[in-house]
């Protein structure tokens, strides 16, 4: 009679772990997950983190209070164990190496939200650094989620937000001196507003010298457009300077009178239609959430000094700083409604 009161209270207590560990695992996820599925990948990351640790913890505590001898509860946990060191190991193309890839890329952080990145034969902006994916928008406007394995296995080329090298190359004759390219190009990089711009001979090859005029682009949203304005400002300065860009072996193919040159008739400047592209109206989901993280970071941060302030403020500076912590919680709520009504688009 006692053995079966035992088990009755055994399988009884076993019975109350389970439903207890499923009952905190559905609260954990309405709370972490459930409820937060508007604010995007990029903050679902640390909570499905979460999420998953407390799942295996679960599904440990469920075994450890089963109702069966030490030796057989041993043998589950370990076969637990293997079966997860064999997802881990054959996870090559699965969720699983996904995520391993998405953990990896948040240790190591190659890019950040708003950087612009080249992956294989895509270019875009960050958007969002999830889980499992990472998405991008691209060229055209189009959003595409590229899995964290590809991110981990490709080269990727990042373009930080806070400034790029812009360069061109050409290839000019012998018949003009070095140094007055050199000036050229100079002149031809400051007027595309690049910071200090710099020249390379690259090579002297048989016919012609090669030439790499470089300088650093601040405002990295109009990378889209700042390689084709320096390409223009290049051929605008040397054409105006009666400099040819034609290769000498031209003459091979079409004669050319003495002292006839290959250079365009100079005409009435006029602005041109369609040659420049607003970058902020093709990467506009990707700067809105870069404007977004950045202004939220700067509100977390203006919240963290007040409130060190109000440690060593007087009773009369309390009031103000009370006040404005209120504006700043008041903010922070209309940024995170901001971005969850953005979410859904």
């Amino acid at each position: 009679m006692d053995d079966l009161r035992e088990h009755v209270i055994s399988y009884l207590w076993a019975g109350f772990i389970v439903c207890s560990v499923c009952l905190f695992l559905w609260l954990s996820y309405r709370l972490l997950v459930g409820r937060q599925l508007k604010i995007g990948n990029e903050k679902l990351f640390t909570r499905q983190l979460i999420m998953l640790f407390l799942s295996l913890a679960g599904v440990v505590t469920v075994v450890l209070a089963l109702p069966v001898s030490e030796s057989v509860r041993s043998q589950i946990v370990g076969l637990i164990g293997l079966v997860i060191s064999g997802i881990f190991a054959f996870s090559s193309s699965t969720i699983f190496a996904n995520l391993m890839a998405g953990i990896m890329l948040r240790i190591t952080r190659p890019f950040q939200t708003g950087d612009f990145i080249r992956l294989e034969n895509m270019f875009g902006r960050v958007v969002e650094r999830g889980l499992l994916d990472t998405e991008i928008q691209l060229e055209d406007r189009s959003l595409v989620a590229v899995p964290n394995l590809k991110m981990v296995k490709n080269a990727i080329t990042v373009t930080r937000s806070r400034g790029t090298i812009i360069s061109s190359t050409l290839s000019l004759g012998y018949d003009v001196h070095h140094s007055r390219i050199e000036n050229l190009l100079l002149e031809a990089a400051e007027k595309t507003k690049l910071k200090e711009p710099f020249v390379q001979i690259l090579q002297l090859g048989d016919f012609s010298i090669t030439y790499k005029v470089s300088g650093q682009l601040e405002e990295v949203k109009t990378i889209f457009t700042a390689r084709s304005n320096l390409n223009r400002c290049i051929l605008d300065t040397l054409h105006a300077n009666e400099v040819e860009i034609v290769s000498p072996a031209f003459m091979n193919q079409r004669r050319l009178s003495e002292g006839e040159s290959v250079i365009p008739r100079r005409q009435v400047s006029r602005p041109s239609q369609g040659t420049t592209v607003d970058t902020e109206k093709v990467f506009d989901i990707a700067e809105k959430a870069k404007q977004n993280e950045e202004h939220k970071a700067a509100l977390n941060q203006e919240m963290e000094d007040l409130t060190e302030r109000l440690n060593e403020a007087a009773p009369e500076e309390k009031e103000q700083l009370q006040a404005r912590q209120v504006q700043i919680k008041e903010a922070l709520a209309s940024l995170k409604k901001e971005m969850e009504e953005e979410s859904e688009l």
